[in-house]
Formats: C-alpha cells, structure tokens, sequence
C-alpha cells in the first residue's frame, strides 16, 4: 500500500524559509514521479512543483526561482525548499504520487490529479 507522510511545514515570516519533507513507503519509487500541490479552504488545488522518475523538474510560475523540488531516492524521501515565502504561499501543502506515464507528463499542473497523496502539512506565512 502506497503511503505519502509529510512533514516540516508551520509558520514563518515572509521572507523566510521552511523546508518539506515527504516520506514514500510501499512502493518503488524510482518508478514514480512526484509532486506536490498546495490548497487553501475554498479555493482549487493549485500544482507547485514535480520531479519526474529522470530527474525533470517543473515549477508554477507564481515558485519559479524561490522553490526547489529534490529527491532521495536512496531514502524514499521528497523535498520542497521554499524561499523568499511570501504571505500569499500560505496553504495547506500536500505530497502526491503516480506511476502512469500519462499523469506524469503533465508537469506541475498534473499533481493535483496525481493518485497518491499524503494527510498534508500547513505552512503559514505572515507579512
């Protein structure tokens, strides 16, 4: 069984930083790719970043250049470095998986439809 668990979110600044982490278990991950989207209540899911099984990232403009997306594969482990938070980025963050090929070419904007997902972990922002 396929288990997302992340972990690292909680409040900061602006202008500060924090660092996710998201831990895989019951699968091979060198097979999937990964991702991660955010959500604020009442509002869609919105795609962040995702690493394919190669190593190809993709970032949502509104990240580019203050997010980095990263991989442990010898650790099951997936990163998010946030920089430069701005309030903005305050949601709930989620880890998601998939295997398909299909989903997997979809980028950032795939990840919201990514079949596996983790419980979520908050990240406040305050200007």
């Amino acid at each position: 069984q396929v288990q997302l668990v992340e972990s690292g979110g909680g409040s900061v600044q602006a202008g500060g930083s924090l660092r996710l982490s998201c831990a895989a278990f019951g699968y091979s991950y060198v097979s999937f790719c990964m991702g991660w989207f955010r959500q604020v209540p009442g509002k869609d899911r919105e795609g962040v970043a995702s690493i394919a099984s190669d190593g190809r990232t993709s970032y949502a403009d509104s990240v580019k250049g203050r997010f980095t997306i990263s991989q442990d594969n010898a650790k099951n482990t997936l990163y998010l470095q946030m920089n430069s938070l701005k309030p903005e980025d305050t949601a709930m963050y989620y880890c998601a998986a998939d295997a398909r090929r299909s989903y997997c070419s979809g980028g950032y904007v795939g990840v919201v439809y990514f079949g596996y997902r983790g419980q979520g972990t908050q990240v406040t922002v305050s200007s």
